[in-house]
Order: structure tokens, then sequence, then C-alpha cells
């Protein structure tokens, strides 16, 4: 019982932290990579699609994204899409490819996308310390129904504060790694 919902809150602190990784992705740093379009969803015949599965994307150079749509038709929505995100580009469109090149970095930028980052590493904090929380109610009930003792829950408490450690500091290290990044001239 016990084991079940350590094992079971450890999954989903795994999945807090590597959706925190993914969000550090989609800030830029000082190159343009095609993870960065990965949260951008556009109106494709009445269905939000993500932009992903709409087009292929190349990077010829390190500020300019090449987004070729699969279905041309879908050109206009796509570019929109594009332009309300908060990317702060403005594509250019060919007709056949979209060209979104990313203005250099300022220092006043760098510290704004700092920002961002900071708070998206306290969002997967925030949602380790949900899941502990949990847990710890989940471990509580069963000491309350008698299925476990109390020194079981004690040692189980002190594994769950370990695991979530290990978690928080996995999102302090990836917060450390994107600063340093967005730093870099």
């Amino acid at each position: 019982m016990i084991n079940d919902i350590l094992n079971e809150t450890d999954t989903k602190m795994d999945k807090s932290v590597e959706s925190t990784r993914e969000e550090f992705a989609a800030i830029r740093a000082g190159r343009a990579n095609p993870s960065m379009f990965s949260k951008i969803v556009v109106d494709y015949y009445g269905s939000m699609t993500p932009l992903q599965q709409l087009a292929s994307f190349t990077a010829p150079e390190a500020r300019i994204i090449l987004i070729a749509p699969y279905d041309i038709g879908a050109m206009a929505n796509i570019e929109k899409a594009i332009r309300d995100s908060d990317l702060g580009v403005n594509p250019s469109n060919d007709g056949k490819l979209l060209r979104c090149v990313f203005p250099e970095l300022t220092e006043e930028r760098r510290k704004e996308y700092i920002k961002i980052a900071k708070a998206k590493a306290e969002d997967g904090r925030v949602a380790v310390r949900n899941l502990r929380r949990n847990a710890k109610q989940g471990l509580e009930k069963l000491e309350k129904d008698g299925e476990v003792g109390k020194d079981d829950v004690a040692g189980a408490e002190k594994r769950l504060d370990a695991l979530t450690k290990k978690h928080t500091d996995a999102i302090d290290e990836l917060l450390k790694h994107k600063e340093a990044e967005l730093i870099e001239v």
C-alpha cells in the first residue's frame, strides 16, 4: 500500500519535472529552435491542432526558422497563430514558406526571459509539493483506517520528503542551466 502511493507519487513528480523541462525548451535563448513552437495551436478546419503536426521546421541560421506547412491552405491560420503567440515574431509569408526571424536578444529581454523561467520553475515546484501533499494525505488515511502503523507512515513520510527534495532539486538544476543559457551572449 505505502509503496504503491510512493511509486505513483514518484512517477507523477517525474512528469512534473519533465513538463518543466518542456516549458524551459519553449523559452528562447540565443538560438532559434523548433521546440519554441511546441505550445502553439492552430485552428485547422475547425479543430485546434498543434503546429508541430501541421508543418515542418528548419533552422538555416541561428535566428531564423523556416516553417513549411504540409497544407498550403492552412498557411494563413498558421501565420495568425504565430503572430498571436508570445514568441514576439512576425512571420513573413512567401506563398510556400513562413520565415520567422527572431530579433537579437537585448539585455532587457534576457532578464524578462529569466523571470519567465523562474516563474515556470516555481510552477513546477508547486506541482511537486501538491503531489507530496496528496501522497501525505493518502498515507494519513491508511493510518487512520488502521491498515498500517504509525511507524510505517513516519518512515514513508521520510521517503516522501526525500522524493520531494530530489524532484525540486532537479527543477532547480534545470532553472540554473536555463539561466546560464539565457545570460550567455
